[in-house]
């Protein structure tokens, strides 16, 4: 690796770590709206979405400068594929991030006296899905393929409780329908959560490709122990 070369990965390295640190903390400002009712840090985690949309084309940026002046190979391509997808995957969390502040705030305008929540908790896919980007994130940064496969392998936890979300959502909405506009936005935050998951997921299986050279996506039982 030439000098240049080494220190436009260098700046795309800080940049792609700065990126994941706007995105993490936006998440769980996110998370703090929605279980707290926070409506500033709801208008905060929508504000910051636009430095995380700026970030991106900069990094993109970078990483087609160095494909077309570098043209590199092996290990130093697969980082800048793997650089360019997680970028894409970034933005997206943030856009979910505000997806789930702007239900934060309308659920605020809700009338939601008297409510039924028959066991409707998000604690705990907040929990595991904060965790899952966390350690998505550390997998990256420190080409951890362990920690990404625990990631991937906590990726059915999230989806049998957002299973479990619809269903409840839908009994409730049964017994009542006045508070429908409640559940519904319940419900988007769900499925959300469970698109962060999948998001964090996919960022694992790009950490084992950089790291191997092998695509686990869809590997499923096949997955490496």
């Amino acid at each position: 690796m030439n000098s240049h070369f080494k220190k436009e990965i260098d700046r795309l390295k800080k940049k792609i770590l700065t990126q994941c640190a706007v995105v993490e903390e936006n998440l769980s400002r996110a998370v703090v709206a929605m279980s707290e009712n926070d409506v500033d840090a709801a208008k905060e985690v929508i504000n910051n979405d636009v430095v995380i949309d700026q970030n991106e084309i900069e990094i993109e940026e970078e990483c087609l400068k160095l494909l077309a002046l570098y043209q590199p190979v092996a290990t130093d391509l697969r980082y800048v594929i793997v650089c360019l997808k997680v970028n894409n995957d970034l933005e997206r969390i943030g856009d979910l991030s505000c997806n789930i502040a702007e239900c934060a705030m309308a659920l605020t305008k809700t009338e939601n006296l008297d409510l039924d929540l028959n066991g409707l908790d998000f604690t705990k896919m907040m929990e595991i899905t904060q965790k899952m980007l966390n350690h998505a994130l550390d997998s990256l940064v420190r080409n951890d393929t362990l920690l990404a496969l625990n990631v991937i392998k906590r990726d059915d936890e999230v989806d049998k409780l957002n299973s479990s979300n619809h269903d409840k959502v839908s009994e409730l909405i049964q017994k009542k329908p006045e508070q429908t506009p409640f559940y519904i936005y319940q419900l988007s935050v769900s499925k959300q959560l469970e698109r962060i998951a999948d998001i964090a997921t996919n960022i694992c299986e790009d950490v084992m490709y950089m790291a191997t050279g092998n695509i686990v996506r869809h590997a499923g039982a096949n997955l490496p122990s």
